[in-house]
């Protein structure tokens, strides 16, 4: 009968913002984030097609985030697939990604088997090695686990105990390093000791799964918030049911911008293998870089010369990882690496740009020194040699906004539409969502 596929794609994106934002009050879907030239949802649906699922269950939520993928994806016809929504009429029921499952897997009457996984995320993962997990321990669930060290668990991810079969004995949400220590003794000992984390991506048995989900006390539950890690996948485990774990290579977390900037880093570094494959095969293994060809044509205003002329005389410096979309006009002197840079760019004399993403038309002006930033759809940075404009931190510019020359941010971000003065010694963290709050600080 084969694996299906359901994307979880109802979530509102709040960690994410200002990436997920194309005004200030009108949140895209998380599924339509902007990633290495494609949607995210795109890369979702290649990625499982490249393993063999070719039916594909989407679960939505509300008029906008369902309406923004239907029109990317339609019913999969473009990418060889079949595409099917979840019904507006259930998204009172979707409240948590537990639940969202649950009721969606009763209404699609699903009974084989199916890969349940998030949409903002990258995975390198073999699902024929999870499909051969699940069968040998006979699970109902068997989730995909990263290994992290304990400094990496502390707060941010859920853990998973073991038993000497690979079944799951207990999950402990977020523990602190002390709580971990009890928990995994063997890291008291070895600090990099590895552990067990949750990736968000579960092989499921959908008859079993459904069985179990009509017992009374989970069906409460599910009329209220279920969440898969915190709510669902203990509840299957205090319940004797099998749920087994399988390591995978590798997962992206594209869901806040540090870590979308750093899962961007490391695929155009090429450290995601199955990314590398959906990927087109880069101009240069060497430095690793891709290149429209019509931005190697396009002539720079000031100098007339162009990309291809500049590369080749040294004067513009390309890769590692970095890939340049279409009609992009570079000039002299700018230096780029692990940066991706969208459709219809223009990239100032001088400018420097690192381990950051910078969206469709936006324009960087001269002598900016970029790193470790998200910069938007149409975002306008003047400036200048004498004022030059300075962006660390993982900080990021929502669609449209304007920097003054002379800014200087660190872990800031601003939502779309803004003019923002030339500002500096902003704290770290701050987020510039409205004209009053970039008053607040001139």
């Amino acid at each position: 009968m084969g694996t299906v596929g359901i994307i979880l794609a109802g979530g509102r994106g709040e960690r994410a913002k200002p990436i997920t934002l194309e005004s200030a009050d009108y949140i895209r879907s998380k599924a339509l984030i902007p990633f290495v030239g494609r949607r995210l949802i795109e890369w979702v649906v290649d990625a499982c097609r490249e393993q063999g699922i070719r039916r594909f269950y989407v679960v939505a939520q509300g008029l906008e985030n369902r309406s923004q993928i239907m029109l990317l994806l339609g019913h999969g016809e473009r990418y060889g697939v079949e595409v099917r929504y979840s019904r507006p009429s259930f998204d009172r029921y979707n409240v948590g990604s537990g639940a969202a499952t649950l009721h969606n897997l009763e209404e699609w009457d699903l009974v084989e088997q199916a890969l349940v996984l998030p949409v903002d995320s990258v995975f390198d993962f073999s699902l024929a090695e999870l499909t051969e997990t699940h069968r040998s321990t006979g699970a109902v669930v068997t989730v995909a686990s990263v290994a992290r060290t304990p400094q990496e668990v502390a707060g941010k991810y859920g853990a998973m105990r073991t038993d000497p079969r690979g079944l799951v004995s207990g999950f402990v949400e977020k523990p602190d390093l002390a709580r971990i220590a009890d928990l995994f003794p063997e890291t008291r000992k070895d600090a990099e000791a590895l552990i067990p984390t949750n990736a968000g991506m579960y092989l499921v048995d959908c008859a079993r799964l459904r069985q179990a989900a009509r017992e009374p006390e989970l069906m409460r539950q599910a009329q209220q918030r279920l969440d898969w890690g915190g709510d669902l996948l203990p509840t299957l485990v205090e319940r004797g049911l099998p749920v087994a774990t399988h390591r995978i290579a590798r997962l992206g977390d594209l869901g806040n911008v540090e870590d979308y900037l750093i899962t961007l880093k490391d695929v155009l570094a090429g450290d995601y293998p199955l990314m590398n494959q959906l990927m087109e095969k880069p101009d240069s293994e060497v430095g690793r870089y891709w290149i429209h060809e019509t931005s190697l044509a396009t002539r720079d205003e000031i100098t007339g010369t162009t990309l291809a002329d500049k590369i080749e005389d040294g004067s513009v410096v390309i890769g590692p990882g970095v890939r340049i979309g279409r009609h992009v006009a570079v000039g002299k002197d700018v230096r780029l690496e692990y940066t991706d840079v969208g459709d219809g760019v223009e990239l100032r004399a001088g400018a420097r740009l690192s381990r950051s993403s910078c969206g469709d038309a936006a324009v960087i002006g001269p002598y900016a020194d970029i790193s470790d930033t998200y910069v938007g759809p149409m975002v306008e940075i003047q400036s200048d040699r004498e004022h030059p404009v300075r962006l660390e931190g993982f900080s990021a510019l929502g669609d449209g906004v304007q920097l003054w020359p002379g800014s200087r941010l660190s872990g800031v971000s601003v939502y779309p539409r803004l003019r923002v003065p030339a500002i500096a010694n902003l704290p770290s963290g701050t987020r510039l969502t409205s004209s009053d709050d970039i008053l607040r600080w001139i």
